[in-house]
């Protein structure tokens, strides 16, 4: 059996799956790396996806959003700087990547994708060849350049959301945007990259899919730009939620799920619209409580399910030594 984890993007909602993580690491004293064979993320996903790789645990990922999180989103700040940067914003990204990047640095230093204890899906879009761009570990033989990505390129670069932060440029020149506007929710790819591209079996694999919290939708028929909120800036939600309801049927398709039994578990709450905000620090205890209980939920079935023995080891197919 092939166990399978994918998280999804949300920015520093991202708190609620790292909390859910680190709660289960905490019950089981158990890395959540040595329980998954692949690991797919998107965005702040990527994120957490990047840090489980690199063998961090699952709390000090979640230190790093409660620590960081505020300087990464320019909270706290006073009342001018705030106005200037809502001025500014219809015209640039609402944040520059400085203070993202510093702190990823401070977590990831210069180590390399290819130092991952478990293999990695990390989407990304390149701006100028309007095309999907996906960071990938070395688990086969055609993989072989993006293990020699640096870590902290790779995460500015899944994380660079569109009118929050600019494109990312890598060494090569690529300027890479955030992998949410194609996998948001990145379980259908990493189901894809599962059967298709590793060749395991769909009926044996067994995935786990954490989101960042879902919306519950309440509105008319054939609402106007009013009926779907400022400016209609509830309609890229809706969206998010279509992309993820397609990747959840894409995995349960190819892994037979439900006709042959349950494979594919799913846990993100619903929460009504405008609960959470994807650049809203002052929620961050909030999130962390919604994870935390979640997974107190959840623990059961992760036992059974996810958590009965360790991976096989992992044996890229190229390495950096």
């Amino acid at each position: 059996m092939r166990r399978v984890l994918a998280i999804d993007g949300g920015g520093i909602k991202g708190v609620l799956p790292a909390a859910f993580l680190a709660t289960i690491e905490q019950a089981t004293g158990e890395r959540i790396v040595d329980h998954f064979d692949l690991i797919a993320g998107t965005s702040t996903g990527g994120i957490i996806a990047l840090g489980l790789g690199m063998g961090l645990p699952a709390s000090e990922i979640l230190r790093f959003y409660r620590e960081n999180g505020p300087s990464v989103f320019g909270q706290p700040e006073g009342l001018l700087k705030r106005c200037l940067r809502l001025a500014r914003w219809p015209f640039r990204p609402k944040y520059d990547a400085d203070a993202l990047r510093s702190e990823l640095a401070q977590i990831f230093g210069d180590r390399k994708l290819g130092e991952s204890e478990t293999r990695l899906v990390i989407p990304a879009y390149h701006r100028d060849q309007q095309a999907v761009y996906v960071f990938k570990t070395a688990h086969h033989r055609r993989l072989e350049m993006d293990y020699r990505a640096s870590v902290v390129d790779v995460a500015l670069a899944t994380a660079a959301a569109p009118v929050f932060f600019p494109a990312h440029r890598l060494p090569s020149g690529s300027h890479l945007i955030d992998g949410g506007i194609w996998a948001n929710n990145p379980v259908g790819l990493a189901a894809v990259e599962a059967v298709g591209i590793l060749g395991w079996p769909g009926d044996e694999l067994r995935v786990l899919s954490l989101g960042c919290s879902d919306e519950a939708w309440i509105f008319g028929c054939d609402p106007g730009v009013a009926g779907m909120g400022i400016l209609g800036r509830n309609v890229i939600s809706l969206m998010f939620q279509g992309q993820s309801h397609a990747a959840l049927g894409t995995a349960k398709i190819l892994t037979g799920h439900p006709h042959n039994g349950s494979k594919v578990w799913r846990y993100s709450p619903t929460v009504p619209i405008g609960t959470f905000v994807m650049d809203n620090t002052g929620q961050i205890e909030r999130l962390a409580g919604l994870g935390e209980a979640e997974a107190r939920e959840a623990l059961p079935e992760l036992r059974r399910t996810f958590l009965t023995d360790h991976r096989a080891p992992f044996a890229p197919e190229h390495s950096l030594a």
